[in-house]
């Protein structure tokens, strides 16, 4: 049965746009070659927030980027290495880490993002979302005054576009937060972020798509697309064509290599992350922290707890790196007063899609009037993933939508 739209890609972007659309009235197949949410949604750590709006391509990034290649355990990590594609995509990278293109991309992050938690409410809400959902704000803890002095200036870009922030004290921050260390130098709180657990999250939407009529095909690789005239009619799998009257391209890390079977460049790294999830230990924090020395967050759940972070360019490489697991416990270390070491359930790696101006790819690709893109989200798949879907189905319709698209077409801000 010839559906209206085939989403490419089985995570948390397939699945919320797929609710989006069949809510809408679509009908709705989605095609993905492992099992659903295995990818990028699978080990991240569930942070909702508009407090990101700040981008990495932001002035002094590059210099970091260059002495963290000598140590294979820092936060950023480039593998040295002959490869060409990373080479081009780092050296456009670069030339967005100005004032005037990270401001640039910053507005546009912050429309997705705080659209996207204004929407996740909702839908939590309406459809009864067992996800561990929970509105507990965000703490950024810093070990010293030194980086804390010198985010500073950050946090006044986020309050000039209206994200609310207060500054803690060392002591405050310990009153705030008891299961963080005493000696630490403070923290930035922001109220209105929020987090869920995302393998429930995941759950959750494919019970709720499926209750909605949604075909679910897991196990399908897509190869390539059948084209006539300016449309797409097929998309090729393993197992034969599937037919539909609009296409999504919705692949994380890997939508390059499903591109390039249409000569469309697509310009996404693999970012490799990592995350480790334990059971809630006795002390435990009560709100979602990011550790700013360390780079990594701290997700608590009433079901567990998650350490999540560093960024590691090295290709499709599937190796689980002890060193950098062995970093995310050091640096949480380094700020709670939680015995990380109480039985660890799952060690996990898995690439981030990543854009070198930090922005997401949502269009429709040029020349072909039916397929569209939603991919490239880094790290803030989960976060951006209602925004993006409704941006999507704005697109599918040919419907203008209160939210500029033009910074995340293919070609994006320069």
């Amino acid at each position: 049965m010839k559906s209206d739209v085939i989403i490419v890609g089985g995570g948390v972007i397939g699945l919320v746009t797929a609710l989006e659309l069949l809510e809408a009235g679509y009908s709705v197949r989605i095609l993905e070659r492992e099992k659903l949410g295995t990818g990028a949604s699978q080990g991240n750590c569930g942070l909702i927030t508009p407090s990101h709006a700040l981008p990495l391509t932001r002035p002094g990034t590059v210099r970091k980027a260059l002495v963290s290649m000598l140590r294979s355990n820092s936060p950023l990590y480039i593998r040295p290495r002959l490869d060409l594609s990373l080479m081009s995509w780092g050296l456009d990278f670069s030339r967005h880490c100005n004032r005037p293109s990270m401001l640039r991309t910053m507005f546009a992050r912050s429309d997705l993002l705080s659209r996207s938690r204004m929407l996740y409410e909702e839908m939590i809400e309406k459809h009864g979302l067992d996800c561990e959902w929970e509105k507990r704000g965000l703490l950024i803890a810093f070990a010293t005054s030194r980086l804390l002095d010198k985010e500073a200036a950050a946090d006044e870009e986020l309050s000039a576009l209206g994200v609310d922030i207060t500054h803690l004290s060392g002591e405050e921050l310990s009153e705030r937060e008891p299961a963080l260390r005493e000696n630490l130098a403070g923290a930035s709180w922001f109220p209105q972020d929020a987090h869920l657990r995302p393998d429930r999250l995941i759950a959750e939407l494919e019970r709720l798509v499926r209750d909605k009529g949604a075909e679910i095909d897991e196990g399908q690789e897509v190869t390539g697309f059948c084209i006539e005239l300016g449309r797409v009619t097929h998309v090729q799998t393993d197992t034969g064509l599937r037919a539909a009257k609009h296409f999504l391209i919705a692949t994380g890390a890997w939508s390059p290599e499903l591109a390039r079977t249409l000569q469309l460049r697509l310009p996404i790294q693999p970012g490799k992350g990592y995350s480790i999830t334990m059971p809630r230990p006795e002390i435990c924090p009560t709100t979602p922290l990011i550790l700013a020395e360390p780079s990594m967050a701290v997700t608590p759940w009433a079901s567990g707890l998650r350490l999540g972070g560093t960024m590691e360019f090295a290709g499709y490489d599937k190796t689980l790196r002890e060193n950098r697991l062995e970093a995310l416990t050091k640096g949480a270390g380094r700020f709670l007063k939680s015995n990380l070491n109480s039985g660890v359930k799952e060690r996990w790696c898995g690439w981030r899609p990543m854009t070198p101006n930090e922005l997401p790819i949502i269009d429709r690709v040029p020349e072909l009037e039916n397929l569209f893109v939603a991919a490239g989200h880094g790290m803030m798949g989960v976060s951006m993933a209602p925004a993006t879907a409704q941006l999507v189905r704005h697109l599918i319709d040919g419907e203008d939508v209160d939210l500029d698209p033009a910074p995340f077409r293919i070609g994006g801000i320069r």
